[in-house]
């Protein structure tokens, strides 16, 4: 059973505003083929409303495709991917039926639940980086000589919050 939310917590993307995972990462943890998820959810499409299950775009799965290396097999697909938010994967759940589909459903619940209470304790870092990223894009607009400067400074600041590697 995966029992790693990070790994689930890796598998969330953000299209169109909203948290969602992609058809084949569900599967390959439900542990079924794409093709019989997908055929399931069309034998029950009155349960996955737009807000729980989209088909991307052209443009969304080039993208995807673009900055994740894992998912280049979505090139070369005939169709595009699905994708379902947080509701629609606990629809999934009651559709598949299974031990397999219950306990990884508990364990994506979790992890979207996770990042939820993430985002609402760091509200206030969220709001000054938007504040930092309006700011900087400003004055590199207004001086554009030290925005090597400006990066140069950002990346010393990142290196110092990083962990250490101690004993490796």
């Amino acid at each position: 059973m995966v029992n790693d939310l990070t790994i689930i917590t890796n598998l969330i993307f953000k299209i169109r505003g909203q948290k969602v995972m992609i058809d084949r990462d569900l599967a390959d943890l439900y542990e079924v083929e794409t093709k019989k998820l997908n055929q399931a959810v069309k034998r029950n499409l009155k349960r996955f409303p737009t807000d729980f299950m989209f088909q991307l775009t052209d443009d969304e799965q080039h993208e995807l495709v673009t900055n994740c290396d894992r998912l280049k097999n979505l090139k070369h697909s005939s169709s595009n991917a699905y994708v379902f938010t947080e509701h629609g994967v606990t629809m999934l759940a009651s559709i598949l039926n299974s031990e397999r589909a219950i306990e990884i459903n508990v364990q994506i619940v979790r992890a979207f639940v996770q990042l939820r209470q993430f985002v609402l304790e760091h509200k206030d870092l969220t709001k000054r980086f938007t504040e930092l990223e309006q700011y900087f894009m400003q004055y590199c607009k207004e001086n554009e000589t030290d925005k090597q400067k400006i990066y140069e400074a950002i990346d010393l600041l990142m290196d110092r919050t990083k962990p250490s590697k101690i004993g490796f």
